[in-house]
């Protein structure tokens, strides 16, 4: 045993927003060089604490010591001077600026931030970017070099791996472990468990606004972990079973020849057939992205062709796109959602592209919306903002919104990023449902594990380009990274 103090010690923090209970009363202890989970459910308060630890939010009660010093963080600026740096859940970024201006407006060097990039290596990245063009991944990592300059005792990471690919994960990881060997520590929230028992040494659990456990990972691995998050919820979601293998229809909805668009596609062909959920794999970069973009009619291709329902189509706006019935449930959850606006608006929206349709649907919304909201069982409690929601419940509204309006082909980008087991695992069975009752899937994840979990076949793409196709039963990640990285003969 030491005589050093914690190096942070949080002790009864409480938080509610009206009649939310974010924070009941959380206690949290990381000790010096030490990476540390933070975990929970979706709505657990885990965002919560992290927002109040750096002077974000003001917390209703409780106390925060630094180094057995205490602490009063009432804005961002405060905590960072103090010695706790955050990356948050989305980039800290001004989408209309460019990098260099974004950091440039927050007080930091950019030579300084390149340097830390270069050292992940990732030092190719144009300051002169205007930051809305480029791709998430990218940005979370950029955040990361910026809360590096600082050089922080305490490094707070809120989901910081679940927008990024494998490789970008792992030097994610590299930066992490360096700043354990320096002394310093991290408090790293994440839902992947894989990366808990991994990389940490010690977890605090929080449900329903409480710390309710503190765990070494490696002591019963992410069974005990997840009994410890879900409570009496069955932690049957951690031993998910393989999707039991199902033969699609031959009605081929939504099908790419040979589409190109600029050097992100370079003659991508799939079809994508009625009762299937289709799996996609991709490292950062390799034109995932850019694919689902032509797919839901925001980008146009510069050559091929798309075919919806047999027929040629050249989507110009994703109006365009769901008005066939091809519908985009994207990563990041603000761009599908109206945050301002209550859960049955948002749910409501999509029901009205069309005007000459309003009026019968008016009369057919309340018993639409009811219907989303009992299926995906989505908490109603915050529903006068649809951003007071936790990500979990978000991401259902996301989908919700579709369930309401209907659809033919569903386009899901990393859907389940950054949400909880429980809440994966309700949305997985939400998905087989629907291609159980007909419906077209396309389902990009980073997640590797998922593939066997919901998916029927895999794609691999890779330089923009699909490189490998298999049953995904029988696919193992092992044999997925290696054809994202170009291997050749990968599964032969």
């Amino acid at each position: 045993m030491t005589d050093e103090p914690a190096l942070l010690r949080a002790r009864g923090i409480a938080k509610r927003y009206g009649s939310v209970v974010a924070l009941r009363s959380v206690d949290l202890t990381v000790e010096p060089g030490e990476i540390h989970a933070l975990l929970g459910a979706n709505g657990a308060g885990k965002s919560t604490l992290v927002k109040v630890l750096a002077g974000v939010i003001r917390a209703d009660a409780g106390s925060i010591e630094l180094s057995g010093e205490p602490i009063h963080p009432r804005k961002p600026a405060d905590a960072l001077r103090s010695g706790l740096a955050t990356v948050f859940q989305d980039p800290a970024l001004i989408p209309d600026l460019t990098i260099e201006r974004n950091l440039r407006l927050t007080g930091v060097e950019p030579a300084r931030v390149r340097e830390g990039l270069e050292g992940m290596g990732l030092g190719g990245l144009d300051f002169d970017a205007i930051a809305k063009e480029v791709p998430l991944p990218i940005l979370r990592v950029l955040d990361l070099a910026r809360a590096l300059v600082h050089d922080p005792q305490l490094l707070m990471l809120d989901e910081i791996t679940a927008a990024l690919p494998a490789d970008l994960a792992e030097r994610v990881f590299i930066a992490m472990f360096e700043r354990r060997d320096r002394g310093r520590s991290v408090l790293f929230i994440t839902h992947r468990l894989a990366e808990v028992l991994r990389v940490c040494t010690r977890a605090t659990i929080l449900r329903d606004g409480r710390d309710v456990a503190a765990i070494v990972p490696g002591e019963g691995g992410e069974g005990r972990l997840v009994e410890a998050m879900l409570g009496e919820v069955a932690a049957t979601a951690a031993e998910a079973s393989r999707a039991e293998p199902r033969i699609a229809e031959e009605r081929v909805v939504v099908e790419a020849r040979d589409l190109t668009s600029r050097d992100y596609l370079r003659g991508v062909s799939l079809r994508l057939r009625a009762g299937e959920i289709l799996g996609l794999v991709a490292l950062e970069g390799q034109g995932q992205d850019r694919l689902f973009d032509v797919l839901a009619g925001d980008r146009p291709s510069d050559g091929g062709e798309l075919l919806v329902g047999g027929t040629p189509v050249r989507p110009r706006s994703p109006y365009d796109a769901i008005a066939r019935g091809v519908v985009l449930i994207p990563s990041d959850r603000a761009q599908a959602l109206l945050p301002q606006r209550s859960v049955r608006e948002n749910l409501a929206s999509a029901l009205y592209n069309r005007v000459g349709r309003w009026f019968s649907l008016l009369r057919d919304e309340e018993r639409r919306v009811d219907g989303v909201i009992d299926r995906l069982t989505i908490d109603t409690r915050a529903q006068r903002q649809a951003r007071r929601l936790s990500g979990g419940n978000q991401q259902k509204l996301a989908v919700g919104r579709w369930l309401a309006a209907g659809f033919e082909a569903l386009l899901c980008f990393d859907p389940t990023r950054g949400i909880d087991i429980h809440t994966k695992d309700q949305i997985y069975g939400l998905l087989r449902e629907l291609s159980a009752e007909g419906a077209a899937i396309l389902y990009y994840t980073s997640e590797l594990a998922e593939i066997p979990l919901i998916c029927d076949r895999v794609l691999v793409m890779y330089d923009g380009r699909i490189v490998h196709e298999q049953d995904a039963a029988s696919a193992d990640e092992a044999m997925l990274l290696g054809a994202a990285h170009g291997l050749q003969g990968v599964g032969s």
